[in-house]
């Protein structure tokens, strides 16, 4: 009976472990046990990867406390809610102006979401956002040409408006209320798993002189960056690990060069092959010039942006499973029809 006990109580603490930090842990010890050379660049590119995302962290999940604890959430709810056409167009194209890659734009869609903006347009900019900037663009025009860069750029917003649009028109469905998981329960801290809620829809600017709506803005900045910075970490970590065993000479070696298979072949290889759009640049031009189909360089410079294992990972962590169906099966369908799209006009204007 003592026994039993104990295996019960064994069983409830491992529980409560926090599951994202144990998995980084273990990776790190793997990675140190197989090649400890690595384990440094794992760190490092970890690290330097929060730096440069830390900013527009901290932005974001100032923003979404902040909205939270004055009861301005409700209010840009119901402003983008009045506007649903022109905030879904205005956030896709915003989206391909801003400089965020895929796991970049996590912290900025968990805050408008946090924050009160309705899905549809969260998730424009979310595709939008990592498949083009004004950096890659203008480094992509020298090398595939005006072309290629235009088309990538209109597929893009094209992807980021009709998924919004598709997104709004189901908007009522049960599936897709309440997108969000519950953050809360990703806290390992008893102060930010309070439940308390402003039942007073008035706009409090001075929040910090009521004590509840204090507590509020508290515990939605410390359960948002709690949250976003474990799973974000573990994205990186994957990310580094992929970058350092699997280079992109390799995954453009398998390919192939002209093939029926090469533009599917392209789309479900840049999922698991991670490259942002600053790497893949110089890698796949080379495997255009050996005759690789410009369909094929599209489909997997797209998938690998909008659906690739890290993003995917993040964005798993941050909404409820319907809404990550919606994301991989958009990203997927967009990524594919794209590549199909260039491909014939490629071959019809050649």
């Amino acid at each position: 009976m003592v026994f039993l006990t104990e295996t019960i109580n064994i069983k409830s603490h491992f529980k409560k472990l926090d599951k994202v930090i144990v998995s980084i842990i273990t990776a790190l010890i793997v990675i140190a046990v197989l090649d400890p050379n690595q384990l440094t660049e794992s760190i490092m590119f970890i690290g330097e990867a929060l730096k440069g995302i830390f900013i527009f962290l901290l932005a974001s999940v100032l923003l979404a406390s902040f909205a939270k604890a004055t009861g301005l959430d409700q209010q840009i709810s119901m402003v983008f809610s009045g506007h649903p056409f022109k905030a879904i167009i205005v956030t896709s194209f915003f989206g391909a102006l801003s400089p965020f890659c895929s796991c970049g734009v996590v912290p900025i869609i968990a805050g408008l979401l946090m924050a009160g903006v309705p899905l549809a347009p969260v998730m424009a900019f979310c595709f939008a956002s990592p498949l083009m900037d004004p950096s890659m663009f203008l480094l992509m025009v020298p090398v595939f040409g005006l072309e290629f860069t235009l088309a990538k750029l209109i597929f893009a917003i094209i992807i980021a408006v009709t998924a919004g649009l598709s997104l709004h028109y189901f908007r009522d469905h049960p599936l897709l209320s309440s997108p969000l998981r519950d953050l809360r329960a990703s806290c390992c801290t008893s102060s930010c798993s309070s439940t308390t809620t402003i039942e007073n829809k008035v706009i409090v600017w001075q929040f910090w002189k009521d004590k509840t709506r204090t507590q509020i803005f508290w515990n939605e900045g410390i359960s948002s960056t709690w949250f976003l910075l474990r799973w974000l970490a573990l994205a990186f970590l994957i990310e580094s690990v992929m970058t350092a065993y699997i280079p992109a000479e390799t995954i453009g070696g398998w390919l192939g060069v002209d093939a029926w298979w090469a533009i599917p072949s392209s789309v479900i290889l840049g999922v698991p092959a991670y490259l942002n759009g600053y790497a893949a640049i110089p890698t796949l031009s080379g495997l255009m010039e050996l005759g690789m189909l410009p369909g094929a360089v599209m489909g997997f410079i797209i998938a690998g942006g909008v659906s690739s294992i890290p993003a995917a990972m993040a964005v798993y962590a941050l909404v409820k499973r319907p809404i990550f169906l919606v994301y991989i099966t958009w990203g997927l369908s967009g990524s594919l029809a794209s590549a199909y799209l260039f491909h014939l006009y490629s071959g019809f204007f050649a």
